[in-house]
């Protein structure tokens, strides 16, 4: 019941939608179900939003908030779970600084 965080990159040739896809650049399994617990019980507003069983999709014009409520939880959390969220903290980085990337957060 993990909760995936992949950054990826938004790839539009012309204005069709229909030619809308997305590249893979970095991938963090949840394999300890830390992100899939912590998340959504953390009473932050965005990280709330993400369900161990469906998937947000977050811009790259969102990450400034994002950052900011992970650097809450992380405030919060032991030392195996500040390591999970510490590299969720380095894709978030990524994707602020990327015109046309998004990160998602992918439930089973």
């Amino acid at each position: 019941m993990g909760v995936d965080v992949t950054l990826a990159r938004i790839v539009q040739e012309g204005t069709s939608p229909r030619r809308r896809s997305t590249t893979s650049i970095a991938v963090l399994l949840d394999d300890g179900d830390v992100l899939a617990r912590l998340l959504p019980a953390s009473g932050l507003p965005m990280l709330a939003r993400v369900d161990p069983y469906g998937d947000v999709v977050l811009s790259g014009s969102e990450m400034e908030q994002l950052l900011d409520e992970l650097h809450v939880l992380r405030s919060r959390s032991d030392r195996s779970e500040a390591v999970v969220i510490d590299k969720v903290v380095a894709l978030a980085e990524r994707c602020r600084g990327e015109p046309g990337w998004e990160l998602r957060f992918e439930g089973d």
